[in-house]
């Protein structure tokens, strides 16, 4: 499905698939809250509706990694979208000039949607679609209980094991670096 679909969306359903984003924590994504040094997204922000406001829990809100070829797939589409000041939406819709993120159901309806069709994908599919699949993946991988319950930012959740030690930054970043090396063949680095 990525290789299907165009730049702007195979950006967005990658970072929704590699990072286990919520939808509202997708669109709600500054330039400034990406930093390509440490390798890291701050999820500050959730835009519901439109409505720009607080993450879903404080669990939420706790840096997410970025592999490399995340980064890469970003910087791509930075160098190409039109809004890349440290201030405008990383998926700034041209249609508001700016000024909003693209609305999430009209690019799941008119984009996602139609090339599941087209593959033959005839399970229903959503923007949480992608984090249950990153869910999945990371299962897949045999990444530890801990690091799923971290990399997914869940506040408490007994099947992965809340109340146990952290897991440390380089078992995350191995974990999800090998739900991408699922996602791209072997040599390829962005989207």
């Amino acid at each position: 499905m990525l290789a299907t679909l165009n730049d702007r969306i195979r950006v967005m359903a990658l970072l929704a698939i590699g990072t286990g984003l919520r939808c509202s924590e997708l669109f709600g994504l500054k330039w400034k809250d990406i930093d390509f040094e440490a390798k890291q997204i701050s999820v500050l922000r959730s835009i519901v509706c439109g409505r720009i406001g607080v993450c879903k829990t404080e669990s939420s809100q706790k840096p997410v990694p970025l592999d490399d070829r995340l980064a890469a797939a970003l910087c791509e589409w930075r160098c190409r979208c039109p809004y890349r000041h440290s201030e405008d939406w990383v998926f700034a819709s041209p249609a508001a000039e700016g000024k909003k993120p693209y609305w999430p159901a009209m690019l799941m309806r008119k984009h996602i949607k139609p090339v599941a069709r087209k593959l033959g994908i005839d399970k229903p599919v959503g923007w949480h679609t992608f984090r249950h699949t990153y869910s999945t993946l990371l299962k897949s991988t045999g990444a530890d209980l801990k690091v799923m319950q971290e990399l997914m930012r869940h506040a408490s959740v007994v099947l992965t094991l809340d109340h146990y030690t952290q897991a440390m930054t380089p078992a995350k970043r191995a974990a999800q670096s090998a739900v991408l090396s699922l996602l791209f063949p072997a040599g390829e680095q962005s989207a």
